[in-house]
């Protein structure tokens, strides 16, 4: 089963964007399926200078890692606790994730791990996940999801041919970090995002996690019950977010970005200290994200999330970008007979037929901003606008 032809799409003028094939001089990213990659007279792509900037602003290395570090552990410490807990942190069973989790124990600290269970956990996250807590000694909060509710919304997103179905996931997810963080009353989020593994991912490849309207929008649009009956769905509304930012100011801490961060030596550890066993893709802990970045994306979107994610390991330095083609060079999917097992199972459990979801892949991309999408208020409501000035400076004084 063809999921992505590489030779065929450089040809095709379309899915370049009326521009001729462009592959960039250091790593893969290129132009199919990408309208905002620009390249310079060396053929070096912005996300390549984009990734730089970052790496210079939120990369800390040797002893100035060391002492961040230090110095934001001990305020994770020190801070008067009103539970056992000093953190919180989401855990998926990815190699990110897990490795925070062993970090976390190293430098003394008691976090509550809390994982979002969405129905599409594989085996081998669960063995993951478990073993981590167990083995580090951590409290677990899962918080397993309504199937119908979630169903429902993923039926919804596929039928309005968006491209990021995984905002469901990450949108819950972080309503139940803050809504366990308000629980105990924890005011810091230890999270994973680190700058050399993640730092490259088109614009174009993704939506806003956070745009609540867009959700309920789309469901308004090709759900099947009125959104108000998702009553047990953790929807993170405006109002939450601002009270946990702005009142409680639950403070997100990313420690990854102050260590030296190599992937394969990461991974080994985990592997040798947690028993941890590798699913073989980046975020590869869940079927449905195995099939959607595995198959969805490249065969309906010509997207292959893999050129940003290999891309980012050329640029900070732990691949060569001829080990990242030979990666490339194999199919998206793990194995053929993984892909049609992964299929049939996707297709049960959404309670779909097989001509169904052709249709559903047969259907134009459309764009998350084609639906309502949210605004500031000094867009929904013009004449607060010239209010904007003096209650930026309030917040500066503040």
């Amino acid at each position: 089963m063809k999921i992505y032809d590489q030779k065929a799409l450089e040809t095709n003028s379309d899915i370049n964007f009326n521009r001729a094939y462009q592959q960039s001089s250091i790593s893969v990213m290129d132009t199919i399926a990408d309208p905002n990659i620009t390249f310079d007279e060396k053929g070096i792509c912005n996300y390549y200078y984009e990734y730089k900037e970052a790496e210079k602003k939120y990369v800390l290395h040797g002893e100035k890692g060391e002492q961040l570090l230090h110095e934001q552990i001990n305020k994770i410490r020190n801070y008067p606790k009103k539970d056992k807990y000093d953190c919180i942190l989401g855990l998926s069973g990815g190699v990110d994730s897990t490795y925070l989790c062993l970090l976390a124990k190293e430098q003394g600290l008691n976090p509550l791990v809390v994982h979002f269970d969405n129905g599409w956990n594989s085996e081998l996250a669960t063995h993951n996940i478990h073993h981590t807590v167990e083995k580090l000694e951590f409290d677990l909060y899962t918080h397993v999801v309504d199937w119908h509710n979630f169903k429902e919304l993923q039926l919804a997103y596929l039928k309005a041919s968006v491209v990021d179905i995984e905002v469901l996931t990450d949108h819950a997810f972080m309503a139940i970090l803050y809504q366990q963080a308000r629980k105990f009353n924890i005011k810091f989020v230890l999270a994973g995002m680190n700058i050399v593994t993640e730092q490259v991912l088109p614009k174009y490849w993704i939506y806003n996690k956070g745009d609540l309207v867009n959700i309920k929008d789309i469901h308004k649009k090709f759900g099947t019950i009125p959104t108000t009956n998702l009553k047990n769905f953790p929807f993170l509304d405006q109002k939450i977010r601002k009270y946990c930012n702005e009142v409680l100011k639950i403070e997100i801490v990313e420690p990854l970005n102050y260590i030296p961060y190599n992937y394969d030596e990461v991974k080994e550890r985990i592997i040798k200290e947690l028993d941890w066993r590798d699913y073989g893709g980046k975020h590869y802990e869940s079927v449905w994200t195995r099939f959607y970045q595995g198959y969805i994306l490249p065969k309906k979107f010509h997207i292959d999330k893999r050129k940003a994610h290999l891309s980012n390991l050329i640029f900070s330095g732990q691949i060569t970008k001829d080990e990242a083609l030979s990666v490339l060079s194999n199919a998206p999917y793990p194995s053929e007979e993984l892909l049609q097992a992964d299929k049939e199972f996707v297709l049960k459990k959404l309670e779909l037929t097989e001509k169904e979801f052709n249709e559903i892949m047969s259907l134009p991309r459309k764009e998350h901003t084609d639906y309502k999408v949210q605004q500031s208020i000094y867009k929904s409501y013009p004449i607060l606008k010239p209010l904007k000035p003096l209650v930026d400076k309030m917040r500066k004084l503040k």
